[in-house]
């Protein structure tokens, strides 16, 4: 009896943060964080991170399927036949190679092909990818969006394609963009390009430095390659998020709206309501103006060129007149 009142004694006298610090130290995805090498998708999402990656997978996995066929992640575990499974039981060898298989097979399967991760940022998803194109897939989803104006989700705002990563720091970036430019931008290839750039959780890195140093990249590929801020063909996505730097090159970035699948949706309405309301503004303007004004300007105007004329006419017999 002493004994237990002497635990609970222990127990009440504990820290109030204990257990609460222990669980601030676990990641939130599980152990799971960006790093360099990763390919994926970073989404930015309004406060429901949660939600977000759920809407995250339902979308990946309904164009996913589309384009690259319906996920196949647990087949390895039924390869075996019973006859052979019977086999294996009496060879140990078997049994061994058996077992290595299961467990790659639970590993294949827990590296599935849309895997959330911890982003390192508030309000961020990053959505690894296994065995498909990042860039092509998002531009199918939007592509799609746009054309049939259907809205898709409620808390994503952006998605946008990270097709390679590498670590945040000068050196680092620039022997990496160099080979990860060339399918875009090395001779014979070419095209108008931007830089869009944003950095997340880092202060190190020098937002005009980024940008000078892969413009001159892009140029050192093909002379050929020019800046266009207005409607690029291309635009690389610099995210910058902690120590990682997330890398992507795109098409459409103005058409669909920044990748921005809240405004893609939208974009042929509100172009309509934009340009009903100017002329309609215009319009407005030549009603409230007054006619007398409108007819006293083209008086004034007639009498000024009358004078005018009488001016011009005037030196044909006076040669010291200066205009």
């Amino acid at each position: 009896m002493a004994a237990a009142e002497a635990a609970a004694a222990a127990r009440k006298r504990r820290p109030k943060g204990h257990f609460a610090a222990g669980r601030a130290k676990r990641p939130r995805s599980g152990g799971r964080q960006l790093e360099a090498g990763m390919r994926g998708i970073l989404i930015t999402c309004n406060m429901n991170e949660r939600k977000c990656v759920g809407e995250a997978y339902s979308l990946l996995g309904e164009y996913g399927d589309l384009l690259y066929g319906p996920e196949q992640f647990s087949d390895h575990e039924e390869r075996l036949s019973g006859s052979e499974r019977e086999e294996d039981e009496d060879d140990v060898e078997a049994a061994l190679k058996k077992e290595v298989g299961q467990i790659r097979a639970s590993t294949e399967q827990k590296l599935r092909r849309f895997q959330s991760v911890e982003s390192g940022a508030n309000n961020v998803v990053f959505i690894r990818t296994q065995g498909i194109e990042p860039e092509n897939l998002v531009h199918h989803i939007l592509k799609d969006m746009h054309a049939t104006k259907k809205k898709k989700t409620r808390v994503i705002l952006r998605m946008l394609p990270i097709s390679g990563t590498c670590k945040a720091f000068m050196e680092d970036m620039k022997k990496y963009t160099e080979t990860f430019f060339e399918p875009w931008f090395k001779a014979p290839n070419k095209g108008t390009f931007q830089i869009v750039y944003k950095a997340r959780n880092n202060s190190h890195m020098s937002r005009e430095e980024v940008i000078k140093e892969l413009a001159g990249i892009v140029g050192s590929l093909n002379p050929e390659n020019k800046v266009n801020l207005n409607n690029p063909q291309y635009t690389i996505v610099v995210e910058i998020i902690k120590t990682v730097c997330c890398l992507s090159v795109v098409r459409d970035y103005v058409l669909f709206r920044k990748y921005n699948l809240q405004e893609v949706v939208k974009s042929n309405k509100e172009d309509k309501q934009q340009n009903t309301s100017s002329l309609t503004e215009e319009q407005n303007s030549k009603v409230v103006k007054p006619e007398a004004e409108g007819e006293k300007s083209s008086e004034e105007a007639k009498l000024e060129n009358k004078n005018q004329v009488e001016t011009e006419a005037e030196p044909k017999g006076n040669d010291t007149l200066t205009v």
